[in-house]
């Protein structure tokens, strides 16, 4: 009989100052995205006037809904596995479908960001909701990162 208790979920997300500096990231694209409207809105003809406007809040639509996505993104450990979250989504991976975990940097026009992935049995790589950054040496993305690891190592030892 296993006497160890199982630990609570661990809950990975965005903390209170980094969720803040990205809703104001994303009042900054909706300024400039408000700004690119009017603009074409003044300077198109009438004729081409919604079709230019409308095409801009159609792709702007679609920015600002990936970006309310990442942001209230999160995870929850368990001993079982991981449960993603995010405001459209809901996931569940077991450990035994994990083959690895890694930090990966992805390079935009905006700079470099840093997620983590989960590799799954198959190959199929899934991003880990609540686990990202745009800082170099971040340290509180390499505890999150170090915490998934060794909720892992634990579910794979047991």
């Amino acid at each position: 009989m296993d006497t160890r208790a199982d630990p609570p979920p661990t809950w990975i997300r965005l903390d209170t100052a980094e969720r803040n500096r990205y809703w104001w990231r994303t009042a900054l694209v909706t300024l400039t995205f408000t700004g690119i409207a009017v603009t074409a809105g003044l300077t198109t003809q009438a004729a081409d006037r919604w079709w230019s406007v409308g095409s801009i809040a159609v792709f702007y639509s679609l920015i600002l809904l990936t970006l309310v996505n990442q942001v209230n993104g999160a995870t929850c450990l368990t001993p079982e596995g991981m449960e993603f979250r995010t405001f459209f989504t809901r996931r569940s991976v077991p450990w035994s479908e994990v083959t690895a975990i890694e930090k990966r940097l992805r390079t935009v026009r905006s700079g470099t960001w840093s997620e983590i992935r989960v590799v799954r049995v198959k190959g199929r790589t899934l991003t880990v909701p609540g686990a990202y950054t745009a800082r170099w040496h971040d340290t509180e993305f390499e505890a999150k990162l170090a915490t998934i690891r060794r909720h892992w190592a634990r579910a794979v030892e047991s």
